[in-house]
Order: C-alpha cells, then sequence, then structure tokens
C-alpha cells in the first residue's frame, strides 16, 4: 500500500499527532502510543519477539517532526527519542489498529507488573 498523508499536525498541548491519509482515514495518535510502538530498533529489538516494553512513558510529548523523504517522518520526544523512523504505512497500521494495539500494550504493561500512571494534565 502507498497511501500518502494529507496533512500532519501536532497539538503539543494535548499530546496528540493528528493525521489524515488520502483515502478519507483520520487519526488522532497520541504521543505515548507513538511512543511505545516506535519502530525503532531501541523498542522493537533487532529481530521477532526481542521488542522492549516501554514503561513510564505517560507524560512523554513530542518536540519535533522532521520529514524523511517522501515516505515518512521521524519523531523527536522529550524524553531524547528520536530514533524511530515512521514511514506512511506505519502510521496508517497504528491509526487504523489503535485500539487494539492500546490494549495489547496495557496487558503486556499488567503481566509485567506495571501500573500505568494517569497522565498529568499541563
Amino acid at each position: 500500500m502507498s497511501i500518502r498523508p494529507t496533512e500532519i499536525n501536532l497539538h503539543k498541548q494535548s499530546r496528540i499527532l493528528e493525521i489524515a491519509f488520502e483515502d478519507g482515514e483520520h487519526f488522532h495518535l497520541p504521543a505515548e502510543y507513538l511512543r511505545v510502538y516506535s519502530p525503532s530498533a531501541e523498542v522493537q529489538g533487532h529481530g521477532p519477539g526481542q521488542g522492549v516494553l516501554q514503561l513510564g512513558k505517560e507524560d512523554v510529548n513530542i518536540d519535533n517532526i522532521v520529514p524523511v523523504g517522501n515516505y515518512a517522518i521521524q519523531i523527536y520526544f522529550d524524553d531524547n527519542h528520536n530514533t524511530g523512523i515512521y514511514s506512511w504505512q506505519t502510521l496508517y497500521d497504528l491509526g487504523a489498529h489503535q485500539a487494539q494495539y492500546w490494549q495489547d500494550y496495557l496487558r503486556r504493561l499488567e503481566a509485567a507488573g506495571h501500573t500505568r500512571r494517569v497522565p498529568e494534565t499541563h
């Protein structure tokens, strides 16, 4: 699939990346969600089953977004994480499966014995 975004807006106060695609899909992706599902090797690992569960990212925000060619963006988070390249396909997938992926993340946190804090409001 080679679908491209038509609009990308960062809402820093609410910590939401809003992205609209040319097929009409429109997603609101929280910074925490994008951070814990970063496509970086630091988060995903270098092979199947090597991913690292991200803890304590409730208050993370996005400092900057930089285009990468015509196929992706690089997101700079305020916890100094910036190695993930989010392709259009990755962003679309994260949006289309947000409810499922988020529930999976919460289940993995629980299995690891971690209680997710309610994020601070700014």
